[in-house]
């Protein structure tokens, strides 16, 4: 429980061992609150980026051969690149907005970064989703569309099998694993960001109380 929920949860109390603060007293513990909340966010995604540098870094180069055989290690690099400047931006777009609150000097200005630093998580959270998303799906639509080389990598040793039901289920397990990527990331920043975001609505609640 945060310092601000143990005192309103104390004053309701009638031998109450706190004093009730001033506004000016809240603000500056909201005000706090916010701040910390914003570092963390911005914290957690120089993490995500350091983390999945790493978890790419170590891919084996075995995995891209498929790529190559589609020529799209190349468009696949330049997908990445694209990503990672935006991610990088967002990242910008945290420090700003953790600047923002941290100098933030009156109630009003405070409650103004509440919105936009949940708009710009809202964005980001969306931004990954969706690139993840639309890229495996054009990925997929590319490979399949190539039935031939498809085919060589389904089945190299060329076995007497019914190619149609092969594509079938390579196509709808392929599909079932993007919706669950996709279903995980959601999750994820649900519960990471979604606790974050949750705690600073709360503030923001706070603050439209005290004005």
């Amino acid at each position: 429980m945060d310092e601000l929920e143990l005192l309103k949860k104390d004053w309701k109390k009638k031998d109450g061992k706190f004093k009730e603060l001033s506004y000016s007293e809240i603000y500056k513990i909201i005000h706090k609150k916010s701040s910390s909340i914003v570092k963390w966010i911005f914290i957690i995604s120089i993490a995500e980026f350091v983390f999945w540098g790493i978890v790419n870094f170590f891919i084996p180069d075995s995995i891209y051969e498929v790529y190559d055989k589609f020529h799209l290690r190349n468009w696949l690099y330049i997908s990445y690149v694209v990503h990672y400047i935006i991610v990088i931006w967002f990242i910008y777009k945290f420090y700003t907005n953790f600047k923002a609150i941290h100098i933030a000097d009156s109630t009003k200005l405070l409650m103004k970064k509440i919105i936009k630093t949940r708009k710009t998580v809202n964005y980001y959270v969306y931004y990954v989703i969706i690139y993840n998303f639309i890229l495996s799906i054009i990925f997929t639509i590319i490979m399949f569309s190539k039935s031939d080389i498809m085919l060589q990598i389904l089945n190299p040793k060329n076995l007497d099998i019914d190619e149609n039901k092969l594509f079938m289920y390579t196509l709808i397990i392929q599909i079932v694993v993007i919706f669950v990527m996709c279903g995980i990331l959601w999750l994820y920043y649900r519960i990471i960001y979604g606790i974050l975001l949750k705690k600073l609505n709360r503030n923001y609640n706070e603050l439209e109380r005290i004005e």
